[in-house]
């Protein structure tokens, strides 16, 4: 999306445009904001997202006061013109009350949340470890698990693993779901430590079920 584009979007009679906004590496909406035409070629211009502030009736930078910026991947519009999406790569978390997404509140509880949630939780997951190891921030304990290296947290990986195993074992179900939690947790940034996301697995996994063509009968 270039600077022409702009007068094709469908401004509001504020001169305003919806703008959702999505981490680039794992698909997790972030925020919902306005822009103008102002704040969408600043966006253009200096690969960070700005926005609108409709309480001030200014431009704003994303991560000015906070310093959790956003740095521009893509800018898409719909198919009506009349919305914006931001791809971005979100530093620190999106929301003010230092939730990672400003949509963490659920109308469902959590048992009637269907089985996709594991879907988000490790979009969550994979988001706020692939951040730590971005600011390595002190007192972290993906920091620490950096600074031991590769080796350790792969080492970490199998320990864990063995953990999981007995639980099943022992038939311990509230202990093999905490152990299979702290699996994928080390799992998670074996991953990110080695450049692998967790979308590249799925879509490993998705490739092992495509069915496969069925050789003609050459009897």
């Amino acid at each position: 999306m270039s600077p022409e584009v702009l007068p094709e979007l469908a401004f509001d009679e504020r001169g305003l445009v919806p703008v959702v906004v999505q981490e680039a590496s794992t698909g997790q909406v972030l925020m919902l904001a306005w822009a103008d035409i102002e704040a969408l070629q600043a966006t253009l211009e200096t690969r960070f997202a700005h926005y609108h502030s409709r309480s001030r009736e200014a431009l704003w930078r994303k991560g000015d006061t906070s310093g959790n910026v956003q740095r521009l991947v893509d800018v898409r519009y719909d198919c009506d013109a009349d919305a914006v999406l931001y791809l971005v790569d979100q530093t620190g978390p999106a929301c003010h009350t230092g939730e990672q997404t400003c949509f963490h509140n659920s109308v469902l509880g959590a048992e009637d949340r269907d089985a996709t949630d594991i879907t988000a939780a490790m979009r969550t997951l994979e988001s706020v470890v692939r951040e730590r190891l971005a600011s390595l921030p002190e007192g972290s304990y993906v920091s620490r698990l950096h600074g031991r290296g590769v080796g350790y947290v792969a080492q970490k990986v199998v320990e864990e693993a063995g953990e999981t195993i007995v639980a099943a074992l022992q038939s311990r179900p509230d202990e093999l779901r905490g152990e299979a939690a702290d699996l994928l947790f080390h799992l998670t940034v074996l991953l990110a430590e080695t450049g692998v996301a967790w979308d590249d697995v799925g879509a490993t996994l998705l490739s092992r079920h495509r069915p496969t063509a069925v050789e003609p009968d050459r009897s």
